[in-house]
């Protein structure tokens, strides 16, 4: 019960709660004896998360959604178990000498100091809505206890326990609950990736989430077989194999929709290492002018896929964006009178009215082996996941020169440096010069919550060490910086953005290309007619407010 009605009844009122109807909620608490919050929440007065807003207002501290944040495990950890179930509450993230706790009352100064007398740490506490709360600090229990019952049921030698108790349709058995409950997690975090690695003494539990790894848990020695043969057991790689690297496939069912999972096993010194790629497509928007372009780099960029034929490549890392960039493309592009064909590996999204095909090594079935079969197929549009080698390559350019539109990936670090990797995989100088149409190269950087980011006025010095173009843009009079709330977790950013870079591959870049010019020489003359390179394209994005300095320089160079 709250120590005082005071400030949460002046933060709802604030909130637009009418006093009247206040009045009557205390008057009804009063008189039946129930907690004033559960008047105001079980009579429909507010929701539990209004509430929780409401409260963080009052007492003047943060409001989180735990199903979007990055818990750490070693923050939940240092707070007894008895004392988090007694007092409802959650240690999630750790600072030097300060524990974050979650609680729905941040009135009860029993429950804070009893924290701080457990941990030694200064407390610093956040409200979450109790119904969420309750749920997460039940999952954190029930992940423990499923730890606990797969510690002590496994032997020294228990390869031949593990095989016999993991079979597939065991569900209720605590290593099968606790993998399920660690993918729902990822999933429900909005996660890229999810990283299970083997250290000396424990094994970390790690998430990408908006191209950033987060700690989220630590899981015991002992219990390393299992998982590990868990995950291989769901995906379908060889459960015995432990010497070399392999790959498989989940697929899982949440809310009532598939989500798939590529599986990635790597041996190492303290054993093997998976991580599973969430491919997700529930929360990904394909339309492509949606995607982060500025009008400069869209017109460019469209005035090369519209065309009949020639080849378009994005370039980028791994985690940037490049296959969505691409499936966005084919939606603009797809229409009843066009036939469109992929090879990838793996198709991430199924598009409707697409032709995908599958990669499949086992079966011979690679992009070399598939793609002549595709141009057989009499295909307008040809998407190949990745450019690897030279045959793919010469394909890709022989194709592009027969009437066809490719659209493919390549890994560069620029878009000018796309044409002389081409060139060194063995493309003739030639060739490449008059298949290539479009190069664009793609980062992805963290956009800023647009809720919680706070204006503040840059000064020459910073703009300057961001390596600020002035000439390009005036200075700004002001820029962005990330705070962290709710709604984005506390990070500051929610989502990612595209940083581009079109090069259109005009007369004098393709007369380059034949001269085997460097990729110094291709870039100062697409400069010159009219590229932005990635950090310009990021650094305007900065000056809008969607993003900030610290974010471009930490993805474009």
């Amino acid at each position: 019960m709250y120590q005082t009605h005071g400030p949460i009844l002046e933060a709802l009122r604030i909130r637009g709660v009418s006093p009247t109807v206040l009045s009557a909620a205390v008057a009804a608490s009063d008189e039946s004896g129930r907690a004033l919050r559960d008047v105001l929440v079980d009579d429909g007065i507010v929701t539990e998360v209004e509430l929780a807003e409401a409260l963080a207002q009052a007492y003047g501290i943060k409001s989180v959604d735990l199903d979007n944040y990055p818990i750490d495990a070693a923050a939940t950890a240092k707070i007894p178990f008895a004392i988090a179930r007694r007092h409802r509450l959650l240690g999630i993230s750790l600072d030097d000498d300060e524990i974050v706790v979650a609680v729905a009352d941040p009135g009860d100064v029993i429950a804070l100091d009893d924290v701080r007398a457990a941990t030694g740490l200064t407390v610093r506490p956040v409200v979450v809505a109790r119904d969420e709360l309750g749920k997460v600090i039940e999952r954190f229990h029930r992940s423990e206890t499923d730890l606990e019952d797969v510690a002590a049921s496994l032997a020294p030698d228990a390869s031949s326990i593990v095989a016999s108790a993991l079979q597939q349709g065991d569900e209720e058995a605590p290593i099968v609950r606790f993998v399920n409950g660690l993918i729902e997690q990822a999933i429900e975090n909005r996660a890229s990736d999810l990283h299970i690695e083997p250290r000396d003494d424990d094994l970390r539990v790690r998430f990408r989430i908006d191209g950033v790894l987060h700690e989220v848990d630590t899981v015991p020695r002992a219990v390393q077989s299992a998982l590990i043969s868990r995950l291989k057991i769901m995906s379908g790689v060889d459960i015995t194999e432990r010497r070399v690297p392999q790959n498989g496939r989940i697929t899982v069912e949440l809310n009532g929709r598939k989500v798939d999972l590529r599986v990635a096993t790597l041996p190492t010194v303290w054993g093997e290492k998976i991580v599973l790629r969430v491919l997700d497509t529930g929360g990904v928007d394909l339309e492509l002018k949606r995607l982060g372009f500025t009008e400069h780099n869209y017109g460019r960029f469209s005035a090369s896929f519209t065309k009949p034929h020639g080849m378009l490549l994005v370039t980028g890392p791994t985690g940037s964006g490049k296959s969505t960039t691409l499936y966005a493309t084919l939606t603009e592009i797809s229409k009843p009178d066009i036939n469109i064909i992929t090879v990838e590996d793996p198709v991430e999204y199924r598009l409707p009215g697409v032709n995908q095909v599958q990669v499949n090594h086992k079966a011979g079935l690679t992009f070399a082996a598939v793609l002549p079969a595709i141009l057989r197929s009499d295909p307008d549009v040809v998407l190949i996941g990745e450019i690897r080698d030279r045959v793919t390559a010469q394909l890709a350019v022989e194709a592009s020169l027969t009437g066809h539109l490719v659209l493919s990936t390549l890994h560069t670090n620029d878009a000018p440096s796309a044409v002389t990797r081409l060139i060194e995989m063995g493309i003739e100088p030639f060739l490449v010069g008059s298949s290539l149409d479009c190069v664009m190269a793609q980062r992805l950087a963290r956009r800023l919550c647009q809720w919680c980011r706070q204006p503040y006025e840059p000064t020459r010095a910073e703009l300057e060490a961001a390596r600020w173009p002035f000439d390009f843009i005036e200075t700004p009079p002001q820029m962005w910086r990330a705070v962290g709330c709710r709604s984005c977790a506390g990070t500051g950013y929610r989502g990612r953005i595209a940083l581009h870079e079109v090069m259109p591959v005009t007369e004098d870049i393709e007369r380059l290309a034949v001269e085997r010019g460097s990729s110094h020489e291709i870039q100062r003359t697409a400069l010159s007619e009219g590229m932005e390179m990635l950090r310009t394209d990021g650094l305007r994005k900065a000056a809008a407010g969607e993003t900030t300095l610290a974010e471009v320089l930490r993805v474009a160079v």
